[in-house]
């Protein structure tokens, strides 16, 4: 994505504002926030569920998905308990009521347009302790003809392990602007935007400092060149493959 959509930090309430070549986007958060990046774990667990089915060859594959909590879970590295199918339930609300506006062209118009992060979640089954066991998602028009069209990057198995919000958000522009390409160098103010990140430019590049001496971001290398303020990573191109697991990372609503 050009522009980040989700928030780094739970509570978020500020109303974003992008511009990128002629388009538009207003971000506005719900009543309990906008809608968090470890919230778009359910977007990505569903766009990977859709990918399986496309892939499969099903002939219904459609916007709803249908799955099980318990899953979900599961692969997106959480625990199991009371508090997690709560949270799970909050995020879903999350998303549900934040939203994006925007000005798309169409037909050499440009019309402004409104959606939620999903358009809509209802739990299907709950068991004894009233938790949800199956769970159906209705993802935006819009995502979902960027899935269908493929416009996907994998991601590394190791991204749900990452549980810093704004380690996960470096990924996922290394993802990006890096992909399978040897290195990728920008500007650290750059990145600093494209991150998404309210905190002041001197704590963002000390956060980016920690995390290039951690040596822990998936697929990925980080040094810094403190002489002309760049951020550079590199590919470590290991073995053993990437998750089956997708976001949106290389399309824009």
């Amino acid at each position: 994505m050009e522009h980040p959509l989700f928030a780094l930090r739970a509570g978020d309430r500020k109303v974003r504002h992008y511009q990128h070549n002629g388009t538009t986007v207003e971000v506005r958060p719900g009543i309990k926030g906008l809608a968090t990046i470890h919230d778009k774990d359910v977007w990505i667990y569903c766009i990977s569920q859709l990918i399986e089915a496309i892939n499969r060859g099903y002939d219904n594959v459609s916007r709803t998905v249908r799955f099980i909590a318990y899953d979900f879970l599961i692969t997106t590295n959480r625990r199991t308990d009371g508090d997690s199918y709560k949270r799970m339930g909050e995020s879903l609300e999350r998303l549900s009521e934040s939203r994006v506006v925007t000005n798309i062209e169409t037909e050499n118009k440009r019309e402004r347009a409104g959606f939620g992060l999903i358009d809509s979640w209802h739990v299907v089954e709950r068991d004894g302790d009233n938790r949800m066991v199956a769970v159906e998602v209705t993802l935006p028009e819009w995502l979902y003809r960027s899935v269908t069209a493929k416009h996907v990057l994998t991601l590394s198995r190791d991204y749900f392990r990452l549980r810093k919000p704004l380690d996960r958000r470096i990924y996922e522009l290394a993802r990006k602007h890096c992909g399978n390409q040897a290195k990728w160098r920008v500007k650290m103010s750059t990145l600093h935007t494209k991150s998404g990140s309210q905190d002041k430019l001197y704590k963002f590049r000390a956060a980016m400092k920690v995390l290039a001496g951690t040596n822990e971001l998936p697929d990925y290398r980080m040094t810094i060149d403190t002489n002309n303020d760049m951020v550079i990573f590199y590919a470590r191109r290991a073995k053993g493959g990437r998750a089956q697991m997708h976001d949106m990372l290389n399309s824009d609503p």
